[in-house]
């Protein structure tokens, strides 16, 4: 065993001395014995003085630690302010609103009868730029759908049983006149033995007289072959007479604008068809299976910046 140095003994001995000069530490309390003692000495301060404590007073001179609360108050005032509508804090509350009412209609009345929807009552309902104007919200095409999904359910409940709230809120859809109201007027044949028809495709358009006759075609006062080079755009422009084998009975006379070759062959197709339909309305369904009564509604596609065309891209060169 090592013998302690006299450095060692010297420097315990001082420590000693230190300590034993130090004051005593106060004894560190709980929490609990504190306010144990608390609670003793103010009951001994109110035993010496002549003060009732708040626990020996009686209880109609406590005062209250809050108002009385007055419950019949809260219909006439209510604690916070609600807003009138269930959809204020939606980012569109008309549109929701009308879809609400729809839907509780919908439900109130699904026990009624029903019609098929080719039997329903043809109605024109807000177009959806007309709608976004008439709830002043930008209201999304899919959202507006489901809207005249529901009117359209409505619409078909049995006409002679449909309620008179289903009415009102259907005809607040309606858009402003009644197309369906206008009837359409058929041309026919003018005195003259013509008829006169109008058709478009693409940029172009064309405007033909049919008589009955041997089987001339001018077109912008040219004949055909001078027209129209190919034989595929010859072809398509006289297709409704070569369909119904109509080739040697009838003159046409064409003035046609705007567009391409293809554009304008076409267009004189759609034309000649609608003139050939006026001499012979029997020929309706051997015109529309070929194809030359339907409009064709197909436009180019736009190009995009940063390609080529419409949708093809520069090519990708590595190096």
């Amino acid at each position: 065993m090592a013998r302690p140095t006299t450095n060692g003994l010297a420097q315990a001995l001082q420590a000693l001395q230190i300590r034993s000069t130090l004051p005593a530490r106060p004894v560190i309390r709980s929490l609990a014995q504190q306010r144990r003692t608390y609670a003793i000495e103010v009951e001994a301060a109110a035993q010496q003085s002549s003060t009732p404590t708040p626990s020996e007073l009686p209880p109609t001179e406590l005062a209250p630690a809050a108002p009385k609360i007055e419950f019949g108050n809260f219909l006439s005032r209510p604690a916070r302010i609600v807003p009138a509508s269930p959809s204020y804090f939606s980012g569109s509350p008309r549109f929701i609103d009308h879809v609400l009412e729809l839907e509780n209609l919908q439900a109130k009345y699904a026990s009624l009868p029903t019609v098929a929807a080719s039997e329903a009552p043809r109605m024109a309902w807000f177009k959806l730029a007309q709608f976004r104007d008439y709830v002043g919200e930008p209201v999304p095409m899919k959202k507006y759908k489901i809207l005249v999904k529901i009117l359209q359910r409505l619409n078909r409940i049995q006409p002679d049983m449909v309620p008179e709230e289903v009415k009102t809120t259907l005809k607040s859809f309606l858009r402003p006149g009644n197309p369906f109201a206008v009837e359409h007027i058929s041309r026919t044949v003018d005195e003259n033995g013509r008829a006169r028809a109008k058709g478009k495709r693409k940029e172009s358009t064309a405007v033909v007289q049919l008589v009955e006759g041997e089987g001339e075609v001018i077109v912008n006062g040219k004949s055909l072959v001078e027209v129209f080079q190919r034989v595929h755009d010859r072809e398509s422009a006289l297709w409704a007479l070569r369909c119904t084998q109509r080739l040697d009975k009838y003159n046409a006379w064409v003035t046609v604008r705007g567009g391409g070759i293809t554009g304008q062959a076409e267009a004189i197709t759609l034309a000649i068809g609608r003139a050939l339909m006026m001499h012979e309305p029997g020929l309706k369904p051997v015109l529309r299976k070929a194809g030359v009564i339907s409009v064709d509604a197909r436009r180019v596609e736009r190009k995009k910046p940063g390609h080529v065309k419409a949708r093809k891209m520069p090519t990708w060169v590595k190096r």
